[in-house]
């Protein structure tokens, strides 16, 4: 391209660049994958990032939306709903509406002996939030209509849960992003709609949906460290860990954050909120079946249950695993030895701003994904859209306001009096010098005749300073300011 194009059209090719990389990795998927939900999110996707690339390249102010919203109606919105409709998706949307249902009518989303792998439930108890509106629309006349189907689905309530944590913790200003002064605008609503028609995030929405709430509130909680708030900082995190226990370590890098920014009592304020506002939405359940939800939440995710994980994906750790108890033992040794490194990092170099701190949760998270005995490719998606939220949603700064200076009254020159005037004896023979102006002191602190300070000089006085009252009399026990002890002269 030509350097002397102009910048709209240098970032109207980057956005079509953009949109043609989505389109390439939307379109493998119905080659490469083996899952119904993944192969037709594929199609409608590829098809929608196609036509937001050429829109992008329209010559006209207009383009950068269209663009948008074709990607958003051919990577969201249609595939979102036909899967809906034709009741497809990954096994998660089931689990998080079947929990809501038990929660609803036994009050713990647990079954106390699950004999097949989608009985199970490896979610805390707070994950069984956003599957109450389908067990609440089920129980109404008009629950099997297709509008009941459609607002009683999980995803859109993950969705929903992560764009309300996204607008919240998005900058208050017009820009979002620093940017040349001959870039066009990027207001905070285009950001946001280019991010959820992203594959990032519109392939996890449209099939699964279960892990968006927990990355928004990570970051939400991350946002509101970074603006010197601990107690809703704290009350994000509560949220985030009551529904996956793989967002604990976000506890660890808040208060890191915390420390750094505010100091040690905010730190620990939010660490307090966390951990009581987490022990309140799962202790319930805990209490009520103790038994299954350590079963099912801890022992099976880790591969230690009763029936084998799905989450075979070739990783490290799973590869460590499959080498039976030894290997297994292995994987978790180097899980923890990984987990000390993140806490010494926090020690030693504490994050100092928000996206510093998404950045070292995202590490540690991905450590985690790829040591774990049992995981997935698909999770590590998480700490990819950590880093992605870091890039193109920067936290505000926390405000900073200077303390006010006392007041300092400006300066006053004293008045300085006009010199005395040599005097000029009278030749009077037989006789010194005469001070005929002389005058007796009236001071108390001394008996001797003083020095009469001479009269105000005819020359004015400096604007600002204030006109002597009277010169008559110096000081006490100080000499007149500019006299000089007078000798006698002819």
């Amino acid at each position: 391209m030509n350097r002397h194009d102009s910048p709209d059209r240098r970032h109207a090719a980057a956005w079509c660049g953009g949109w043609l990389l989505a389109a390439g990795w939307a379109g493998a998927f119905p080659l490469l994958s083996d899952l119904g939900p993944h192969r037709a999110w594929g199609v409608c996707a590829a098809v929608g990032y196609l036509l937001a690339a050429f829109a992008a390249l329209l010559p006209t102010r207009r383009g950068r939306p269209l663009s948008i919203a074709l990607a958003l109606i051919g990577a969201v919105a249609v595939p979102l709903l036909a899967l809906v409709l034709a009741g497809q998706g990954q096994s998660e949307v089931g689990v998080i509406e079947r929990s809501g249902a038990l929660l609803l009518h036994t009050g713990t989303p647990y079954l106390a002996e699950p004999r097949t792998v989608a009985e199970y439930t490896p979610y805390l108890p707070g994950m069984a939030l956003l599957g109450l509106p389908r067990a609440l629309l089920d129980g109404l006349p008009l629950g099997g209509l297709p509008l009941a189907r459609v607002a009683g689905d999980a995803r859109l309530w993950c969705a929903a849960a992560f764009l309300a944590c996204l607008l919240r913790s998005a900058p208050t200003g017009r820009r979002t992003a620093r940017a040349a002064p001959t870039a066009p605008p990027v207001g905070r609503r285009t950001v946001l709609a280019a991010l959820t028609a992203s594959p990032v995030v519109a392939l996890p929405l449209c099939v699964s949906g279960v892990d968006l709430p927990m990355t928004g509130l990570c970051w939400l909680a991350l946002t509101l460290a970074a603006r010197r708030r601990p107690a809703p900082a704290g009350l994000a995190l509560a949220a985030a860990c009551s529904l996956k226990w793989t967002a604990w370590p976000a506890v660890a890098v808040v208060t890191a954050l915390l420390a750094t920014t505010a100091g040690r009592r905010p730190a620990l304020r939010a660490a307090a909120v966390a951990v009581g506002g987490t022990a309140l939405l799962v202790l319930p359940g805990a209490l009520r079946s103790p038994g299954p939800m350590l079963h099912q939440v801890f022992a099976f995710p880790t591969g230690r249950g009763d029936l084998p994980t799905p989450a075979a994906s070739p990783l490290p750790g799973r590869l460590l695993a499959d080498l039976g108890p030894p290997g297994w033992y292995a994987a978790v040794g180097l899980l923890l030895l990984a987990a000390l490194a993140l806490a010494a990092s926090l020690l030693t170099h504490p994050p100092r701003h928000a996206a510093a701190a998404a950045d070292r949760l995202a590490l540690g998270l991905a450590l985690a994904f790829l040591l774990a005995p049992a995981g997935r490719f698909g999770y590590l998606a998480l700490p990819a859209l950590l880093v992605l939220l870091a890039r193109v949603l920067p936290a505000s700064p926390a405000p900073t306001t200077a303390p006010t200076p006392s007041p300092v009254p400006s300066p006053v020159p004293s008045p300085v009096p006009s010199p005395v005037p040599s005097p000029v004896p009278s030749p009077t023979p037989n006789r010194g010098l005469t001070r005929p102006w002389a005058a007796h002191s009236s001071s108390p602190t001394t008996s001797r005749p003083a020095k009469a300070a001479s009269k105000p000089s005819s020359t004015p006085w400096p604007p600002g300073c204030p006109t002597p009252t009277s010169w008559s009399t110096p000081p006490p026990n100080r000499a007149p300011i500019g006299t000089t002890p007078l000798s006698p002269s002819r």
